[in-house]
């Protein structure tokens, strides 16, 4: 234990916080678009558009997934780097009619954005209404 822990919250007696596992399948390639289309038909299929950049987008994520509580049976959970797939980022926008925002949430049914947000929006979205 460090000098400064007891100062700033950490004691020796606290258990550490036990990291959530969030079911991210990586959105890399336009192909996939056409899968979670199709998909969306059976199953909800969600996208996270996330910029690696903007600290802003990092504290949404951040709280989107402490609060993320679907089971993977309800609905498949794609993260988006737009920088490193810009073009793929582009094409979400097109495909399923929103303008691009970061960060960005899409919820998908019927091949069609049924509800999505941006920044603080995002995790004021109750995912369990469209699953």
């Amino acid at each position: 234990m460090g000098i400064f822990d007891g100062l700033f919250g950490k004691s020796g007696n606290e258990e550490k916080k036990e990291k959530k596992v969030i079911p991210w399948i990586p959105l890399s390639s336009l192909d996939q678009l056409n899968e979670i289309e199709e998909k969306s038909k059976t199953k909800a299929q969600i996208i996270f558009k996330h910029s690696t950049t903007c600290g802003i987008s990092r504290m949404v994520m951040n709280t989107f997934q402490e609060t993320y509580s679907l089971d993977k049976e309800q609905a498949d959970l794609y993260y988006l780097d737009l920088h490193s797939f810009r073009s793929v980022s582009n094409e979400v926008g097109i495909k399923f009619q929103v303008i691009h925002q970061s960060p960005q949430l899409l919820v998908l049914k019927e091949g069609k954005t049924i509800v999505h947000a941006s920044h603080g929006g995002i995790n004021d979205i109750v995912l369990q209404e469209y699953v």
